[in-house]
């Protein structure tokens, strides 16, 4: 899906599944879970307005829609009801420089949820196990963030999904691979020092 018109006219039509799949078939983080996962209002909201960011359509009438169903849709613990889908409006919200309230309880709600070892687990529960999936998708959408670098313990989730990557299914590898690549490319330059 590359127009802004397609964007449009799958929103007002309330085609949500339809867009989310449009959205993701070309997308490197994209999978039969993921497909199906963010075939609703809120996920396709984010999709697209990440899709708006990419095509530099940061102005677009849409955009206000997108941007009011995302935040409208936040809950009173700062997520989404889900770390993934949680990741995705982040993401989101952030495109073009975004900030705000939004944003700032979001990424508390990701920071609170990052288990001991480093990972995230696979419900907004802390008791639950470690989830790589879902640990490398919050990575490849948010490490390149400032913001998101400075609340959590990146290292360790970085090293966790490193050390345990001989278990993960290829779904997860695949997806890890791409999410150590924007957790290295994001990270903060040493300044460089002036010679005398």
């Amino acid at each position: 899906m590359q127009t802004t018109r397609q964007l449009d006219r799958f929103w007002n039509a309330r085609q949500y599944d339809r867009l989310a799949r449009e959205l993701l078939t070309a997308r490197v983080e994209s999978s039969p879970r993921l497909v199906a996962e963010l075939a609703h209002p809120v996920p396709a909201a984010a999709m697209a307005l990440i899709r708006l960011d990419e095509l530099n359509q940061g102005f677009h009438p849409l955009n206000d829609k997108l941007i009011r169903t995302i935040i409208a849709a936040q809950e009173g613990d700062g997520g989404w009801g889900d770390l993934v889908v949680s990741a995705l409006c982040l993401r989101a919200l952030m495109c073009n420089r975004g900030q705000g309230v939004a944003i700032d309880r979001g990424i508390a709600y990701l920071a609170n949820l990052q288990k001991a070892e480093g990972a995230w687990p696979a419900y907004p529960i802390r008791r639950t196990p470690e989830d790589p999936y879902v640990s490398a998708f919050i990575l490849f959408h948010l490490a390149d963030q400032p913001a998101f670098r400075a609340a959590v313990r990146l290292e360790d989730a970085v090293a966790w999904l490193a050390q345990n990557e001989a278990t993960f299914d290829d779904e997860s590898r695949r997806l890890w691979h791409r999410a150590s690549l924007r957790c290295r490319l994001g990270a903060p330059r040493p300044l460089a020092t002036a010679s005398n």
